[in-house]
C-alpha cells in the first residue's frame, strides 16, 4: 500500500509516497481503510523536525476517517463500520496519510452519521484538543473565555464547545473573520490588529500560540491553556498555566461525533488533495490563510 513518509527533515519536498506492507492489527487493534485524513500543523512540525527523530522514517497523519476492514482479538469493532480516529504520536512508523492505518480500538469512535468522510476527518485531532484544553481551564458557566486564533480549526471547535458549556466567549481573530466566529457562537469579536486588547478574562485558550501577551489578558487567579509546550509562558499573578497534550480518547471522540450530528459542531474543509499529492498539500498548507483543514483522500 501507499503511505506518506519523511526520511529527512525539511520543507514540503521531503514528503515522499512510499510502498509499504499493509499493517496487521494485533489484539485490541483495528485496521482502517482510509477514506480521508486531514493535514494539520503538527504534520508540518513532524516533517520539519520539530519533534526530533532524526535518522528514522516517520509516518505522517493524525486524523482519520474510514472503514474498519480488519480487527484484532477483543477490539470491539466489526468489519464494515465507519469510524473516525486519532493516530497519535510524532514518531510513528505509519500514520493516517496512507491507504490503511492500524489504531488501538480505544482511539476510534463511530463516524458522525451526518458527515461525509472528508469532513469527518477534520474532527479527531482538533476536536479532542479543544475539549481537553477546556477541561484544563476548568471554567464554570457564566465565566469569560478568550479564544485566540479563533477562526482556525482548533479555535472554531473551542468556541462551539465553550458556548455549549455556558461560557461567554470572546474571539480574537483576523479582521475578516468576524462573521465566521460569530456564526460559531462567539459573543464578542476582537481583531488581532487592535491596538488595545480587553483584559480580565477568567481564562484564555491560546490557540494562536501568542504566549505571554495572551497570558497578560487573564485576570489575577485566572487560567491559561496553550497548545505548544515550548511557548507556554511562566505562571504569574496566581494564574494557572497549562499546555494541552492531546490524548487519543475514543469515548470522548464519540461524544464529539454526536455533537456533529446534533448540529453543535461545524466541520470545515478548505481543500482536498489526492494522497499522491501529499507534498503539494504540505506546500499549500505552508502558505497559510486557510479557514478549514486540507484533507488527503487516498
Amino acid at each position: 500500500m501507499r503511505a506518506a513518509l519523511v526520511s529527512s527533515f525539511g520543507g514540503p519536498e521531503q514528503v515522499e509516497i512510499a510502498d509499504v506492507p499493509v499493517p496487521v492489527p494485533g489484539p485490541g487493534q483495528v485496521r482502517v481503510r482510509v477514506a480521508a485524513a486531514a493535514l494539520n500543523p503538527v504534520d508540518a512540525a513532524v516533517r520539519s523536525g520539530l519533534f526530533g527523530g532524526d535518522g528514522r522514517r516517520l509516518g505522517l497523519g493524525w486524523d482519520v476517517a474510514g472503514t474498519v476492514d480488519a480487527v484484532g482479538d477483543g477490539a470491539g469493532f466489526t468489519v464494515g463500520e465507519e469510524v473516525v480516529g486519532l493516530a497519535h504520536g510524532p514518531h510513528k512508523a505509519l500514520g493516517s496519510h496512507a491507504d490503511h492505518v492500524v489504531l488501538d480500538a480505544s482511539a476510534l469512535a463511530p463516524a458522525p452519521a451526518s458527515a461525509d468522510a472528508v469532513h469527518a476527518a477534520t474532527l479527531p485531532l482538533n476536536g479532542l484538543t479543544a475539549a481537553q484544553a477546556l477541561d484544563l481551564l476548568a471554567l464554570s458557566a457564566g465565566q469569560n473565555l478568550l479564544v485566540t486564533g479563533a477562526a482556525g480549526a482548533l479555535g472554531g471547535y473551542a468556541i462551539q464547545l465553550a458556548v455549549r458549556h455556558g461560557l461567554n466567549v470572546t474571539a480574537l481573530a483576523g479582521t475578516g473573520d468576524e462573521e465566521l466566529v460569530r456564526s460559531l457562537g462567539a459573543h464578542r469579536f476582537v481583531p488581532r490588529t487592535a491596538t488595545s486588547l480587553p483584559h480580565g478574562f477568567d481564562g484564555v485558550l491560546d490557540a494562536a500560540v501568542l504566549g505571554a501577551p495572551a497570558l497578560a489578558l487573564v485576570r489575577d487567579g485566572g487560567a491559561y491553556t496553550g497548545v505548544r509546550p515550548p511557548a507556554q509562558p511562566p505562571a504569574e499573578r496566581g494564574v494557572r498555566t497549562a499546555t494541552v497534550g492531546v490524548r487519543a480518547d475514543g469515548a470522548r471522540l464519540a461524544t464529539l461525533a454526536t455533537l456533529v450530528d446534533l448540529g453543535a459542531l461545524t466541520l470545515r474543509v478548505a481543500h482536498t488533495h489526492p494522497l499522491a499529492d501529499a507534498a503539494a498539500a504540505h506546500a499549500r498548507h505552508a502558505k497559510g490563510g486557510l479557514r478549514g483543514r486540507i484533507v488527503l483522500v487516498p
